[in-house]
């Protein structure tokens, strides 16, 4: 989120067992319920999953207002500035999968947890660009080795669950999802009223840290060190090991087949357009943390509604992402869902300049906010369930990280651009951001169509 040992569940046991013979038939009833509800465990993982996104979005709605009205930075700067932070997380979740793959998630979490407070303490002082990029690299990188760790421990932890007390799986994965959206709601809010208090920026990021304290202090305490299971593949891998050394040429067989398989996935021409098409929507996402509080000050003469708006966008998603997967899922291909949502994203660009300003002058940053997160909720499930229609199942790990590293890339290239349209005439700043989805859409348009219906929709929600 050294393997740790994920708290065990307790195995289901028969309703009457442990019980007096003449134990009410109620309280017989209620003890497989009491078995299946979430171990000690998958509630620490649920509870960081709340934290993280609380201390995240308590600062990284103000991080592109800060650095443009606060230190004076050109709108170019700026942008590469989050682009930076952008590819140092989606850039690198690759790797911090491999870690965790290598070292377990406790080592991991706790790395991440310690790099973040340091990142965000740097960045409540930092007053130069250079230590600017190197607070926010520290942020993301930080993101990138504490999430992929924590949402695959809560992954195995549901299926173990799942397993040894019967609780659908999806249940505790719906849990763990709600929760995330949840500090990704409260987290804008928290910043806003330390702005509203003239706490400022330094505020904000003082209490980020002091969130991630709390992580950092809860997992050192709970999270399991060792893990038996993995401690019993690592025996085996190892006594494997000692096999291929008496088989000469094994091993170089195996790295050959390594080198075949990042050969495979990136001549893979139909994955390279997906992953250019879904890189176009994250350039275009990116834009909630660079364009939109410029739109938003601009507007309003401060940022402080912008959390309010970032509030918007986590509510939507917690209410309508599942109900939207299921009728997509089930109605149209996912290509057509991939097209339509960088379309509805690209609408929600044009739309900026054409809506009336309304009360407050938030309703053209509003309109974006619904747009792009309406967009983001079709293609995001469609994008990720037609990597499996084109790779092959044995390379769908290194293709699912190259999803995310490819789009940082593109990322850390188009925000300096993007960047640089602050300073550009609002119809044309607006009509170039909503070029970007679109030219992905068409690229996504020459995808295969994809597998739909009932098969595809599980994959979409429950990627």
């Amino acid at each position: 989120m050294n393997r740790p040992v994920p708290a065990q569940a307790a195995a289901p046991e028969p309703a009457n067992a442990g019980a007096p013979a003449g134990a009410p038939a109620e309280e017989r009833r209620r003890r497989p319920r009491l078995a299946s509800a979430p171990t000690p465990y998958l509630r620490l993982l649920t509870v960081t999953q709340f934290a993280f996104n609380t201390g995240f979005y308590a600062v990284l709605p103000y991080l592109a207002t800060h650095l443009g009205s606060g230190l004076g930075m050109a709108g170019w700067l700026v942008g590469l500035v989050l682009g930076l932070r952008t590819f140092s997380q989606q850039g690198l979740f690759v790797v911090g999968g491999a870690l965790t793959d290598r070292y377990g998630p406790r080592p991991v979490v706790l790395a991440g947890c310690a790099l973040r407070i340091t990142g965000f303490g740097w960045l409540a002082f930092a007053g130069s660009t250079a230590t600017v990029i190197a607070a926010v690299l520290l942020i993301g990188f930080a993101a990138a080795l504490f999430s992929p760790a924590v949402e695959s421990e809560a992954a195995r932890e549901a299926v173990r669950h799942e397993r040894d007390t019967g609780a659908p799986r999806a249940h505790v994965l719906a849990l763990f999802s709600a929760a995330g959206q949840a500090g990704a709601f409260i987290g804008p809010l928290l910043g806003s009223l330390l702005l509203l208090l003239g706490g400022g920026f330094r505020a904000a990021c003082l209490a980020g840290a002091v969130v991630f304290v709390g992580v950092l202090a809860g997992h050192a305490r709970l999270m399991p060190r060792a893990d038996p299971v993995r401690e019993r593949k690592r025996e085996r891998d190892r006594e494997r090991g000692a096999d291929r050394a008496q088989a000469p040429g094994t091993v170089t067989r195996a790295a050959e087949r390594g080198r075949s398989s990042w050969r495979v996935v990136f001549t893979n021409r139909p994955f390279l357009l997906l992953c250019l098409a879904y890189s176009g929507y994250l350039v275009s996402y990116n834009q909630l943390y660079l364009s939109l509080p410029v739109e938003v000050e601009r507007a309003t003469g401060s940022g402080a509604a912008l959390g309010w708006l970032f509030a918007l966008s986590s509510l939507l998603v917690v209410v309508a992402q599942v109900p939207l997967t299921r009728f997509s899922a089930h109605r149209i291909a996912p290509r057509t869902a991939l097209v339509t949502g960088l379309a509805v994203v690209a609408a929600g660009f044009a739309a900026v300049p054409l809506t009336p300003a309304g009360p407050g002058g938030l309703l053209p940053g509003a309109a974006l906010v619904v747009l792009l997160t309406l967009g983001q909720m079709l293609l995001v499930p469609a994008a990720r369930g037609l990597v499996p229609d084109l790779v092959e199942d044995r390379q769908l790990g290194l293709a699912t990280g190259a999803l995310s590293s490819v789009s940082g890339i593109a990322v850390l290239a188009g925000s300096a651009a993007t960047g640089a349209l602050l300073d550009a005439p609002a119809p044309v700043r607006w009509a170039v951001l909503a070029a970007v989805p679109l030219a992905g859409a068409a690229l996504a348009f020459t995808l295969p169509v994809g597998r739909g219906g009932k098969e595809q929709g599980t994959r979409a929600v429950a990627g």
